[in-house]
């Protein structure tokens, strides 16, 4: 079970941080080849990066009203306004690109500034995400998740082990369960689980 404490949640997303800076060194003269579907490895970490400067960009935003309660509310909200795929695949190479030509060395930078944030950081601290207002403690679990999450793609890319850090993978594999279950799909998760049926083909809680 997943530790909900607000140390619990930074442990969590410090794992998964840290896993993804390790994997990145991994990157070293394969940023072109193939990521992610239309992405080359630089825009997957491109993409991944993104996960840990929302932090930042969304703590340093005025936030007017807490109105997002979760973790699995803020995935629910989102996926319903969710844009153009196009547009998304555009920002994640981007961000690629905006790493520079030492990719590792901006990813390192890029999560000790944003780690130290957090570790100053109160639970009830306010983000102004694009579905609404949200507090940190609810808000970090859902980066945490795609930080884990796109890992474990980048991971698959490189031909490396699935070794997700045990605290983000429980954190991420709770949320998983918890959109499942708002979806209907609790069921078909636990029967494939448990090795008794296999996910249907595109199965996904996103």
């Amino acid at each position: 079970m997943a530790d909900s404490s607000w140390d619990g949640r930074r442990d969590a997303f410090r794992e998964a941080t840290m896993w993804f800076v390790e994997t990145t060194r991994s990157c070293a003269g394969r940023w072109d080849e193939v990521g992610l579907g239309e992405w080359t490895v630089r825009d997957l970490v491109g993409h991944t990066s993104r996960a840990l400067l929302t932090v930042e960009a969304y703590l340093d935003q005025a936030c007017a009203s807490v109105v997002v309660p979760s973790a699995a509310q803020y995935f629910t909200s989102a996926l319903a306004t969710r844009g153009d795929p196009a547009a998304v695949a555009q920002r994640g190479r981007e961000a690629g690109a905006a790493l520079g030509p030492d990719v590792v060395r901006s990813v390192s930078g890029i999560a000790s500034r944003v780690l130290a944030r957090i570790a100053s950081e109160r639970a009830d601290a306010t983000v102004a995400t694009p579905v609404g207002g949200m507090h940190l403690q609810d808000y970090l679990p859902t980066r945490t998740f795609e930080l884990t999450v796109h890992t474990c793609d980048l991971a698959v890319a490189l031909g490396l082990p699935l070794d997700v850090p045990q605290r983000a993978a429980s954190e991420s594999l709770d949320l998983m369960g918890q959109l499942a279950a708002r979806n209907g799909q609790g069921g078909a998760m636990l029967l494939a689980a448990t090795g008794r049926r296999a996910l249907p083909a595109g199965f996904t809680v996103l």
